[in-house]
C-alpha cells in the first residue's frame, strides 16, 4: 500500500519525532517542528504518536491513494480538499482508494502534519525517519517529497471516523507571540540596559526561518560589555571559544539579529548564546510566520519546568479526548 505524490508542495517532508542520542556527533534530532500536532495528527489515525507523517510549509501537497486509509491535518489552518470536497482540519478523515487529497490557500500558521493511518513506513536512519536534508538522512534518500514518490505505508490500525480534537485543545500563534526564555550562559556579556531592550523590544521573523533556525529582526542593536577577548574567541564581542548549543539556544551574530537555534540545527559554534527558549514554546517557533511579532519573556527554571508540565497535561487533555 502506498501514496503516490502528484504535486509536492513546498519542502515536503517526512518527520517522526527525531532521533534522539547523536547530538554529541553533530547529528540533530530533528523530527517535527511542532511536535504537539503530529502526536495529535496521528492520534487522530490510531498511529503510534511518534509515526512518520508529512510536514508541509506554506504550501500543502497533491496526493492520491492507492488504498482506504484515514488522515488527518493538523497544525497550520490550511483548507483541506478530498476530491475537491472541504474537510475539516483536526479530525479523522476517510479516504478510498483512488480519491485524492490536495489544499487550498494557507490562513494561518506556516506547517500542516498530515498523518496517514498505519504511518509512512520509509527505512529508518539511526532510528528515526525524519528528513535530514543537510546530512542526506532520512525520508525519501534523505531529501523532501518530489513529485511522482510512492510513500509506503504500514499496516494500519482502526481509527474512530470523525474524531476530532477539541478546538479549545489545538494551539495557534497569535498576531503577537510571546516567547519564554532562560537567560543562558553568556547573558552578563551584555549590558544590563541591553538585556532589557532584548526583553522589551518587538522583533519580527526574518525570511531567513527555516529547519535549522528562526531570525529575528527589528530590536535594537545589543550592546556588550567590554571584555579583552580569550585566545581563540576572536575579535568580534559576539564570539566565543567554541561551544555547544542547546536546543532552543538564542544566538546573536555581531549583537544584531537574535537566531532560535530549532531542529535541524548545528550542534556547536563560536556564537555566544543570550539564553533558551524553553521547551514548551519550541512548537509554536515552527508556526510563526515571516514579519510575524514577536517578544522574548524572561522566565526562571521553576516557571520553565511547570510550562513543560502545562504542556504535557494539554497533549494528555487530547489523549483523552481522543480515547
Amino acid at each position: 500500500m502506498a501514496v503516490k505524490v502528484i504535486k509536492p508542495g513546498l519542502l515536503t517532508t517526512i518527520q517522526d519525532l527525531g532521533r534522539p542520542g547523536y547530538f554529541h556527533l553533530g547529528i540533530p534530532i530533528s523530527g517535527a517542528m511542532d511536535r504537539l500536532s503530529l502526536r495529535a495528527a496521528n492520534l487522530l489515525v490510531g498511529n503510534d504518536e511518534g509515526a512518520a507523517a508529512l510536514e508541509s510549509v506554506f504550501m500543502g501537497p497533491e496526493l492520491t491513494f492507492q488504498s482506504d486509509a484515514t488522515i488527518a491535518v493538523t497544525g497550520a489552518d490550511i483548507p483541506i480538499f478530498v476530491d475537491d470536497v472541504e474537510q475539516p482540519g483536526w479530525t479523522a478523515i476517510s479516504v478510498k482508494s483512488g480519491q485524492k487529497l490536495g489544499f487550498g490557500y494557507l490562513k494561518g500558521g506556516a506547517r500542516a502534519y498530515i498523518a496517514i493511518s498505519g504511518g509512512i513506513d520509509t527505512p529508518p536512519a539511526l532510528g528515526s525517519r525524519s528528513t535530514y536534508a543537510i546530512g542526506a538522512l532520512g525520508g525519501i534518500e534523505g531529501r523532501a517529497v518530489q513529485a511522482g514518490d510512492a510513500l509506503p505505508l504500514g499496516t494500519a490500525r482502526p481509527a474512530p471516523e470523525g474524531a476530532s480534537v477539541p478546538e479549545k485543545l489545538r494551539r495557534a500563534p497569535g498576531s503577537q507571540t510571546e516567547l519564554r526564555v532562560l537567560p543562558g550562559l553568556y547573558w552578563h556579556r551584555i549590558t544590563g540596559a541591553a538585556q532589557r531592550g532584548f526583553l522589551t523590544d518587538e522583533w519580527h521573523v526574518a525570511p531567513e526561518a527555516d529547519r535549522m533556525g528562526y531570525r529575528f529582526r527589528g530590536g535594537q542593536k545589543l550592546e556588550f560589555v567590554d571584555r579583552k577577548p580569550p585566545f581563540g574567541a576572536g575579535s568580534d564581542p559576539s564570539n566565543i571559544v567554541d561551544g555547544c548549543y542547546p536546543y532552543g539556544s538564542i544566538q546573536v551574530p555581531g549583537g544584531t539579529e537574535p537566531i532560535v537555534l530549532h531542529r535541524d540545527a548545528v550542534s556547536g559554534g563560536g556564537y555566544f548564546m543570550i539564553g533558551t527558549v524553553i521547551s514548551a514554546d519550541m512548537d509554536l517557533i515552527g508556526q510563526l510566520q515571516p514579519h510575524m511579532q514577536v517578544r522574548f519573556v524572561e522566565v526562571d527554571m521553576d516557571q520553565a519546568l511547570a510550562a513543560r508540565a502545562d504542556r504535557a497535561g494539554l497533549l494528555d487533555q487530547i489523549r483523552v479526548a481522543l480515547t
